[in-house]
Parts: C-alpha cells; structure tokens; sequence
C-alpha cells in the first residue's frame, strides 16, 4: 500500500482553483452563484473531498479569467483526481470526510498526531479496534469488521519500504492508557512495542502534569509532504477529527497555532524512555486486574 489515490491531485486542484477565484475577487458564495453550483460542492472541489469534471474545472477558470496555459495544467490534473486508492475497494466503510485524510496519511513524510482519548489508530491492535467501534450504538458487526480492517490495512504505511514510512510522532494522554477496556493489556503490550523498537515515537502526557491550554482541545494530526522532483510540495496540513466529520487547515497561521500546541506538549510529556516505562507498568497492572 504505497499510493496515496487521488486525494493528494485533488487537494492541489482545489488549492489552485481556491486561490484563481480569490485573486479574481470573488468570495465562495458569489462564485456559487455566478457558476449555479451550490456553496457546498464549491467548498468541496476547492478542499480536495471531491474529484472536479473537466467541465467543471473549465466553466471555474474561465469565470476566474485563468490564463489558458494554466487551464489546461488544471484541466490536466483534474484527470489524476478520479486515481482509485486501496481504500476504495472498502465503499463506504471509508466515509467521505476520512477518505481525503487516507490518502494524504499515505503521502505524508511526517505524522505528529496528538491524542488524549485514544490509542492513534495506526497503533491499535485489532481487539481494541473491535472493541472501540463495538461501542458505537447501532454498528451492524459487518461494518465493524469491515472498519476494523481498513484501520489494519492503513497501518502497511509503517512497514512499508518505498518510499519510506512516514516519521510518526505520537504524544498521548496517561488518561487514554489508563481506561479499562477489553483487550487494554494486549494494546498496551503492542504500543510498548513500538515505542522501543523505533516503529514510532511514543511519548506520554502523565497525570501529574499541570493543566495547560494545549490540553483543552481535542486532538489533531500535523501532516509534513515531501519535496516530489518538480511538483510544488503539498503544504503542511492540520487534521482534526469530530463525531460527524474532520476539518482540514492548512493556511500559514492555522498550521502555526497547532506546532506552538504540539509543542507546548512535548515540554509537557515524559521523554521516549520514560514514556516507554510508564507503557509497560499500566500494562502490568492491566494483565494483574
């Protein structure tokens, strides 16, 4: 599992086409006017969560006044844009929203993820996936299995050889460590396992910290691209998760407020080592429960 589908095309698509309608002075709505598409499907061409036509991305350039040149490399890459990921064999088991972040986890050099609740899914074992989408009221144990699987298929990224895996970076919360489920002892076995073998940099945020404003958020992802010959590197991208769906931010002040976050918790969290100790100590008292 090495491609990254369409989403990394269709998110430089939509950049592209974000910034001609704003150099041409208009705002979202008035372009959604101008063209008769709705506000929605403008916001979800200009943020890469859908593949743009070619007539689409024609009748956009010409109402911004895209020079010509520039409409046909548009035009161009809006064919790369209908590519098909792995995840694509798994239909809607891989919702909308959380397909655009599949595929730039893909692409991505480097994975700092920030989380206070959970174990990252990238480092779950497949009893705590299980049991974590069990909870969810009215999920048919189909879907569960299904989703279980694509959690377990996007971790190939971790062992993949080429190109090399993303650097992944992960900062947790002792309370996330410390909840009592089915299958914690095992988790907690696997995530000291990445921590000391170099899969991954594991630190943790012990309960004995102090309370800091980067705690009162939820948590979020930071997203680094590599430099690709030519091709103008993706730009470093926040994602945030919610119940229903996930923002994605990637203007210069937004990615600055989360690394100022990501790095207020480093000084919070324990060192690898450390980190690695307190892992296989919860672990002993999960298996001596």
């Amino acid at each position: 599992m090495t491609d990254s589908g369409s989403s990394v095309p269709r998110r430089q698509l939509g950049r592209h086409l974000r910034i001609a309608r704003e150099q041409a002075g208009l705002s979202l709505e008035a372009a959604a006017q101008e063209l008769e598409y709705s506000r929605t499907t403008m916001y979800r061409i200009e943020s890469g969560s859908a593949a743009a036509r070619k007539a689409d991305v024609l009748a956009l350039c010409r109402t911004y006044g895209v020079p010509e040149e520039m409409t046909e490399a548009l035009i161009g890459l809006s064919t790369q844009t209908k590519a098909r990921g792995w995840w694509h064999a798994y239909g809607d088991a891989v919702p909308a929203w959380f397909e655009l972040y599949v595929g730039l986890e893909a692409a991505a050099s480097r994975l700092r993820h920030w989380e206070p609740f959970t174990v990252p899914g990238l480092l779950q074992t497949r009893e705590y996936a299980t049991h974590l989408l069990r909870s969810q009221p009215d999920l048919p144990q189909s879907e569960i299995e299904r989703q279980v699987e694509v959690r377990m298929e996007r971790q190939q990224i971790l062992r993949r050889k080429k190109p090399a895996p993303p650097k992944l970076e992960v900062i947790l919360d002792e309370v996330a460590l410390r909840r009592r489920i089915p299958g914690m002892a095992g988790q907690l076995t696997h995530l000291h396992s990445v921590a000391t073998s170099g899969t991954a940099t594991v630190r943790v945020v012990p309960l004995a910290a102090s309370t800091s404003w980067a705690l009162a958020g939820g948590n979020f992802i930071i997203l680094d691209f590599p430099s690709t010959g030519l091709r103008t590197p993706e730009p470093t991208t926040i994602y945030s998760e919610s119940l229903t769906g996930a923002i994605y931010l990637d203007r210069p002040t937004e990615v600055a407020s989360y690394a100022k976050a990501w790095r207020a918790l480093e000084a919070m969290a324990l060192d690898s080592s450390r980190s690695a100790d307190l892992i296989a100590t919860i672990a002993k008292e999960c298996s001596d429960d």
